[in-house]
């Protein structure tokens, strides 16, 4: 059984998470490596901090990265670019990381974006899927998996109401796969989504505005096949339920925080972009706390904005919700990590075994990439590690044949298809969780017809892409 982690490590894990987080800006906005690395020497020191407090598996994963680096340094002449490499894409993901939980921290104080939510759980049954669907992306795109959870309390809350057992056992079900599929769409195009952050960075020459075109086609499949199966397999009912009325208040008004808050990340992200031409992504990451600071202001009793307010919820924010993620934490950059050394380690060893992946039909290769990331997540593999893995064995996208684009949308379009199916990812686990029922049924049976009619059409989509050059 694992100890509580001690005040002071508690602190220091914080503290080097937060220092994390600045040295990332820092590097987004320089074009400085060593901010980069310095990212990655706090992540890696604060995860050490972390060692008394974590899961075996996460100190398993912390022992399988220092095994990989051993066999590196005693294998390749090359291994200290490559350990490097691995402590900055560590480190961008514990800046990254930081970054998105301190939206989820501020957006849970708030009463309005709650109240969304309830609005949303209190559909008919005529509008509810799409309702939740919808509700399931926006929230997912500020609130990350604290989305489902939000949602997920509130749809169960409501279901728990329906007197007839048959009806709140295919209630719950219902709206629990919708906020999860709609969560999950949120993954192709993102910018604060890992699918799209991890991806940009390992395919040359791909930037996000460029792909965001095509990865918006694979959203509007993820949630029309979602709401078009639950609409086509509605369940049968042994009785015809009660009639019930339409929920209170305006869409546009109820609404409006959320959408509100959305535009203004929006707005905020494409001026920085365009004023200092730092990539989405590092703009999002230095956007983001800044936001969360101020509407924690906001949120201070009596109405008014206060600073002081703003800065004990940041307090909080670093020395206590942080380090409670930290067995998150340390699984994500170990992830990113070991993906990092170990596909340098395999590469050698492909091009050895004579197997030349630009000899394989390009759009075949891309719909085999698309599988890998579900498939590899039912044997556990978090989807940042299959993709760190395999991105450097990967050819470039013009040795292919094929654009940037089309590889990104078939690696996140994957990875999204892994959050629905995963037994072992935070999206299925928590519905699982909701609904009483095994991580596995969730994936595998309540979104098994799901994950094989938006594979079928994703493969076909992707197909198109790199047979048109899209």
């Amino acid at each position: 059984m694992v100890k509580p982690l001690s005040p002071g490590l508690t602190r220091f894990g914080g503290a080097m998470l937060i220092a994390a987080l600045a040295s990332g800006i820092a590097g987004e906005f320089s074009g400085q490596p060593a901010f980069s690395t310095m990212a990655g020497v706090f992540a890696l020191t604060g995860c050490l901090g972390f060692w008394p407090g974590i899961s075996w598996t996460s100190r398993g994963f912390m022992l399988i990265a220092a095994g990989l680096v051993a066999l590196s340094a005693i294998f390749q002449a090359d291994w200290e670019p490559t350990l490097v490499n691995a402590v900055q894409k560590g480190g961008f993901i514990a800046a990254f990381f930081t970054a998105i939980n301190a939206m989820r921290a501020a957006a849970g104080g708030s009463e309005p974006i709650v109240a969304c939510g309830r609005f949303l759980a209190a559909q008919p049954p005529g509008r509810r899927y799409l309702a939740l669907t919808v509700g399931g992306h926006l929230f997912g795109l500020i609130l990350i998996y604290g989305g489902i959870a939000l949602l997920g309390t509130l749809a169960t809350e409501a279901a728990e109401k329906e007197p007839d057992p048959e009806i709140r056992r295919h209630r719950i079900r219902r709206m629990l796969v919708a906020i999860q599929r709609g969560f999950v769409s949120t993954l192709p195009w993102s910018p604060l989504s890992f699918a799209s952050a991890i991806t940009l960075s390992i395919v040359p020459g791909a930037e996000w505005a460029q792909v965001l075109p095509y990865s918006l086609v694979g959203v509007l499949l993820f949630s029309g096949i979602g709401w078009a199966l639950d609409t086509i397999f509605k369940p049968r009912l042994s009785t015809p339920p009660r009639p019930r009325g339409q929920a209170e208040g305006q869409w546009l008004k109820r609404m409006s925080p959320l959408l509100v808050l959305l535009g203004l990340l929006a707005g905020l992200t494409a001026a920085l972009h365009l004023a200092t031409g730092v990539r989405i992504i590092g703009t999002v990451m230095a956007l983001v706390p800044v936001i969360a600071l101020v509407w924690a202001a906001f949120q201070a009793p009596g109405g008014r904005p206060d600073p002081g307010h703003a800065l004990s919820r940041a307090k909080g924010f670093a020395f206590g919700d942080m380090p409670e993620l930290r067995n998150q934490t340390v699984l994500l950059v170990m992830a990113a990590f070991i993906g990092t050394v170990g596909g340098h380690l395999a590469a050698p060893l492909m091009a050895a075994s004579g197997l030349d992946l630009t000899v394989v039909p390009a759009p075949l290769l891309l719909v085999l990439l698309f599988w890998f990331v579900p498939l590899t997540g039912q044997l556990g593999m978090n989807p940042i590690l299959a993709v760190s893995l395999i991105g450097p064995i990967l050819p470039a996208p013009e040795a292919l044949g094929v654009t940037p684009a089309a590889m990104v949308v078939a690696i996140t379009s994957g990875w999204a298809l892994s959050g629905a199916t995963s037994p072992f990812t935070a999206s299925t686990l928590l519905v699982a969780s909701f609904g009483r029922v095994s991580a596995r049924r969730v994936g595998l049976i309540w979104n098994g017809p799901y994950t094989l009619a938006c594979g079928a059409c994703l493969s076909a989509w992707i197909v198109l892409m790199a047979v048109a050059g899209l």
